[in-house]
């Protein structure tokens, strides 16, 4: 069994090291057959050479849209088992190891209970809240770390295009009318910038406008917010540092 790691990335030099080293570490303790796919979505700065320098092949895509990046990487991998993680997020072994037994024992999908690193505002707190018990209730994986087989995958048509946000969910919904989709105990560790950059107003009105215009909702020209690939990305002061810790915990 070959593991396909899909990571999609748009301008992620500042955090995409450390997410590889822990794919390669992850991957080596548990002793399983892998590649790393990198769909850099149309990067202007150093991504694409920082991950083939840290042992990733770089498929090129112009998309500015998460759900087409990650059917591009997954499109090129060849693996029997696809983990999609994202570029600003760390996995271990553990979790791993969790979602491949998940699989054998009949799962054809799922996520990760998640963990944010770093400092977030306090009205964050019960967001966070909320979305870990709502993807637990509903058994939605968080879109910075979802795995699956490549025949659920093939058979669900991959990630639904016509999303610009909540992407994800709209995945986990179609996986499961094939099967049971898990939510795993292990976590995921991912970055909490879009917390730190980004007000509490900001994040209501992106929910608001996916909840009115469902798949069809494109925050590029219906919403100020950054939240999503089509706009640009705003500098977190924190990122550095947490990362460093953050792999640092991790050892």
């Amino acid at each position: 069994m070959t593991i396909s790691f899909v990571v999609p990335a748009y301008n992620e030099e500042q955090l995409i090291a450390a997410t590889l080293d822990a794919i390669h570490t992850a991957a080596r303790e548990i002793a399983q057959p892998y590649e790393i796919i990198v769909a850099d979505d149309a990067s202007t700065d150093r991504t694409a050479a920082i991950a083939r320098g840290h042992g990733a092949r770089v498929v090129p895509c112009e998309h500015r849209q998460i759900a087409r990046a990650r059917n591009t990487g997954a499109l090129a991998s060849t693996g029997d088992v696809l983990i999609f993680v994202d570029a600003d997020t760390i996995i271990s072994a553990e979790l791993v190891r969790a979602s491949l037994t998940a699989l054998e024992r009949g799962a054809v999908g799922g996520g990760a209970t998640l963990q944010i690193e770093g400092r977030t505002p306090t009205w964050s707190v019960p967001l966070i809240f909320a979305v870990d018990r709502s993807m637990r209730l509903f058994r939605w994986a968080a879109g910075c770390y979802v795995f699956c087989t490549r025949t659920a995958f093939d058979a669900v048509g991959g990630f639904d295009e016509r999303y610009y946000a909540t992407e994800e969910i709209a995945f986990s919904r179609a996986l499961k009318r094939l099967g049971r989709v898990v939510i795993l105990r292990e976590r995921v560790l991912t970055s909490g910038r879009k917390l730190r950059t980004h007000s509490f107003g900001e994040f209501l009105r992106l929910l608001l406008g996916v909840a009115r215009s469902g798949p069809a909702f494109s925050p590029q020209t219906r919403s100020p917010v950054g939240l999503v690939r089509r706009t640009p990305r705003r500098l977190d002061a924190d990122a550095t540092a947490s990362t460093r810790e953050r792999v640092r915990r991790r050892r």
